[in-house]
């Protein structure tokens, strides 16, 4: 009879601190979810799918809780900082932790250069005539600092970042269904005269407010690359992963049917503004916009710091696995200090890219990591198949997590990233996202793949 005691997994981070505290684990699990590309990107989406975008947030959302489930019952038992990273190693080969890892790095820094811009936009426009760079610097320092100083400093600055993003986004969804029901003051509820037209551009509009929601959830992953770190990261991991179905439900699906019912979705301003301010500009909310623009920020600076993280958690967990520069392994005071500073350079690359070839390079990098997140989901579910079995042959008390209906679950969710795959190839604008990825990802498989013979051969 197998044993039911639960083993203590191990950890791959020997060298890292823990200073993560169980509550900075829960608030980053419940506001890693709601990012800028939720309060601003999903105006395109709206603007496409009209009210069908709500099926569209629930297909993908089904699909992130999929993919959530295998990577925390991985992550619980082998708590690691290179997350899905590592379990592609063990589970495929080094090949595949070096290409998932790296190219999650690339996507990593590049957001980070993407949030600066973004948030010293919101700036400059409270505070004309300030350089954007000068706002991108300060950012780029104020969260490179908090990193290098302590773990903690990260778990504090998304402790409450995250708090405020929860906080907006309840009170949001709350005057939402109270206008929607008719009890708000001074509101006349707009029943279901904004769902009749469900369907306004077809299923081709679906698609493309379905591609637009799909990468409207990337972030999910930071929480189990944190939880490496914290005090007990089996707890961590589980209870994130165990919550993720109601948070997506509620932040992503819940706020889009909120949407939609009040404001017509071929409103300009749904675009315009984003489909939250048009929102609350329609309930009569005074200072909807800056209100907003403080909450976007809020979002972006919160990205940024998580993505730093992220990516020196990442480069750092592949040093220490003999695929990368030694230098980016280097550890002090319980942080991986050198990676902090490469990943932040990097990302501050990708800013003065964005000013010095706006038409070219730029936009050639940001194809490039254009579906790195669904790659990344691959190598997460064939991780998992092969992980799970071996696990119940060989560790069964380190399933603190299981994957639902295993393995039927596992296939429908790589089914359903193949389809998007197919859908981007049918879409113009997805298409070269689509090609420029496949040819970094391929690039980085022959890359690992030469570095695991050589290795070997050693």
């Amino acid at each position: 009879m197998p044993s039911t005691t639960v083993e203590t997994p191990p950890t791959d981070d020997v060298s890292l601190s823990h200073g993560l505290k169980q509550r900075h684990l829960s608030m980053i699990a419940l506001g890693g979810v709601i990012g800028a590309g939720l309060f601003v990107g999903s105006g395109a989406g709206i603007a496409a799918a009209g009210p069908s975008i709500v099926i569209a947030y629930a297909v993908s959302g089904l699909l992130v809780m999929l993919v959530m489930r295998m990577l925390g019952e991985m992550s619980a038992a082998y708590p690691s900082s290179g997350s899905f990273s590592a379990h592609a190693e063990r589970a495929i080969g080094p090949w595949a932790g070096f290409t998932a890892g790296w190219s999650f790095w690339v996507l990593l820094c590049t957001a980070v250069g993407l949030e600066g811009i973004g948030a010293a936009k919101i700036v400059t426009g409270w505070l004309p005539g300030t350089p954007e760079w000068a706002w991108v610097a300060l950012f780029m320092v104020v969260f490179c600092g908090a990193n290098l100083a302590a773990v903690k400093n990260f778990g504090e600055f998304e402790f409450w970042f995250a708090a405020l993003k929860v906080g907006a986004i309840t009170l949001f969804l709350v005057l939402g269904v109270l206008a929607i029901a008719g009890v708000l003051p001074g509101t006349d509820s707009p029943g279901a005269s904004h769902l009749t037209d469900f369907l306004p551009h077809g299923s081709e509009g679906l698609v493309i407010g379905l591609l637009a929601s799909v990468f409207a959830y990337g972030g999910l992953e930071t929480v189990t690359i944190a939880a490496a770190e914290s005090q007990d990261p089996v707890r961590g991991v589980a209870s994130a992963v165990r919550t993720a179905m109601w948070r997506i439900a509620v932040f992503y699906v819940g706020s889009m049917a909120v949407i939609v019912t009040l404001v017509p979705w071929n409103a300009k301003e749904v675009v315009e503004k984003g489909p939250y301010v048009a929102a609350l500009d329609h309930l009569g909310i005074p200072g909807a916009g800056q209100l907003m623009n403080v909450v976007v920020l809020v979002a972006l600076l919160s990205a940024m710091n998580a993505n730093i993280y992220g990516s020196s958690r990442i480069a750092y967990s592949l040093v220490e696995r003999g695929q990368g520069p030694k230098a980016l392994g280097r550890v002090s005071g319980g942080v991986p200090r050198v990676a902090v500073l490469a990943s932040s350079v990097f990302g501050f690359v990708c800013v003065v890219l964005s000013y010095w070839r706006p038409d070219d390079v730029f936009p050639w990098l940001l194809n490039m990591i254009g579906a790195v997140i669904l790659v990344v989901w691959v190598f997460i579910a064939v991780s998992q198949l092969r992980l799970r079995r071996r696990l119940e042959r060989e560790a069964p008390g380190r399933l603190v997590v299981r994957m639902w209906a295993f393995p039927v679950l596992t296939w429908l969710a790589l089914a359903g990233m193949a389809a998007i795959f197919v859908l981007m190839a049918r879409q113009p604008d997805t298409r070269v996202q689509l090609y420029s990825t496949g040819g970094m990802t391929l690039f980085l498989a022959v890359v690992g793949y030469a570095w695991q013979r050589a290795r070997a051969g050693r």
